[in-house]
């Protein structure tokens, strides 16, 4: 495919953010090219997948509104329904509480929203690199050759290194970046529970995060850690500790054992919550670009599309002259923006514990499964901040 020359809007980024604003900003009526640099759409995935139901994420974030594309998962792209999250601390006690979901399969879910934007009216760009982003006009190189186009207005998808938010000052300040490093394997062979999520913890083999099974279907699972480098043993590598945690880890290890890897999954979670500014007034990011992540857990999905949604229909709204872009970053904090400080303000709470095991099962004693649950979705009870407060005293 040639592209035109010009667009109302560029979006780069077809993951779950940039597809769900190219979709929304195509059916508002713009004119909208999506750029991704991917040779397939969801391929290779960089993220486990967890997607809460609909009512999950209503009562985690209750005044947003979801785009119909999360509010309605096709059963194509679902590996296993989920119904009990589980918390292990370094102890090796279990907090278990109900929780609904779905492990997605990332490839097909990234290649469903993609194709919702297309059918919108939206035009994709597949295996193509934006190299160059100079006002509203983006330069590309990829299978398609090199292009110059010029837009109303450019939607950064691009990651957590987004060229956009470079480009356009709308990085984190120096030094107030945080981010966590994954990396999981689809494993083959697992004796796990295929109905639970699974979360551990322990600075021997998680430090500042946790891991994880994810079970995919019967004997398959996702397996991963999340880790935050300032954090871990000086020399220590993430893909180390990912191997310490399946071989050595004394809950983990037996369900493991036996499992067989068949795909390596890597990347970079921002768990600092959103920068000052997420738009100007050409120009906005969106998902990882733009910090929507919930640090306590690192799911991104949810706050990813609720944005993307806000952000295609404001960028139609602004190339129709109805507002101001900078509009959005407005209308995203208003949705769901305190959701997203509080989980940053509960994951800098915990920041202190982690470091200390003995803490870490202090902490998980008092905390009830309703509290855990609520943590775990961003939120911070009081009684539960008071009492974390406490032992980061202790700690002192």
């Amino acid at each position: 495919m040639i592209p035109q020359a010009s667009y109302d809007i560029i979006v780069v980024g077809a993951g779950p953010a940039g597809s769900t604003a190219a979709m929304y900003a195509a059916r508002s009526g713009a004119s909208v090219l999506f750029i991704d640099k991917k040779q397939e759409i969801g391929n290779p995935i960089q993220c486990a997948g967890f997607l809460p139901d609909a009512g999950e994420v209503r009562a985690l974030l209750p005044d947003a509104i979801l785009p119909e594309t999360l509010d309605n998962c096709p059963d194509s792209c679902i590996l296993q329904p989920i119904k009990t999250q589980r918390i292990i601390p370094p102890n090796g006690s279990v907090t278990e509480f109900p929780v609904g979901g779905t492990v997605l399969d990332r490839r097909r879910y990234d290649q469903f929203l993609a194709e919702q934007a297309a059918r919108a009216g939206a035009e994709l760009m597949v295996k193509t690199r934006v190299t160059k982003v100079e006002g509203t006009t983006v330069e590309t190189s990829g299978v398609f050759g090199k292009h110059r186009i010029s837009a109303k207005a450019v939607i950064g998808a691009d990651g957590p290194n987004s060229l956009v938010a470079k480009s356009k000052g709308l990085s984190w300040k120096p030094g107030s970046k945080e981010t966590s490093v994954a990396i999981e394997y689809q494993v083959r062979n697992a004796d796990i529970d295929p109905d639970a999520l699974e979360m551990y913890f322990g600075k021997d083999f998680v430090p500042g995060g946790y891991a994880w099974i994810f079970p995919e279907g019967k004997d398959r699972a996702n397996v991963g850690i999340g880790v935050r480098t300032g954090m871990a043993e000086k020399g220590v590598s993430a893909k180390e500790y990912l191997h310490r945690f399946m071989r050595n880890h004394p809950l983990a290890a037996p369900k493991l054992k036996n499992a067989s890897v068949m795909n390596v999954i890597a990347g970079i979670i921002p768990v600092n919550g959103a920068p000052e500014k997420t738009a100007t007034e050409d120009a906005l990011i969106v998902g990882d670009a733009a910090g929507h992540v919930i640090a306590t857990n690192g799911g991104g999905i949810p706050p990813a599309m609720i944005a993307g949604k806000i952000a295609g229909e404001t960028a139609a709204e602004f190339v129709a002259g109805k507002c101001k872009l900078e509009e959005y970053d407005r209308r995203w904090r208003q949705q769901f923006g305190k959701g997203l400080e509080t989980s940053v303000q509960a994951r800098q709470l915990m920041d202190g514990i982690m470091k200390s095991d003995t803490l870490m099962n202090a902490a998980f004693k008092f905390i009830s499964p309703e509290q855990m649950k609520a943590m775990q979705c961003g939120k911070m009870p009081a009684a539960v901040k008071m009492g974390l407060q406490a032992l980061n005293r202790k700690k002192k």
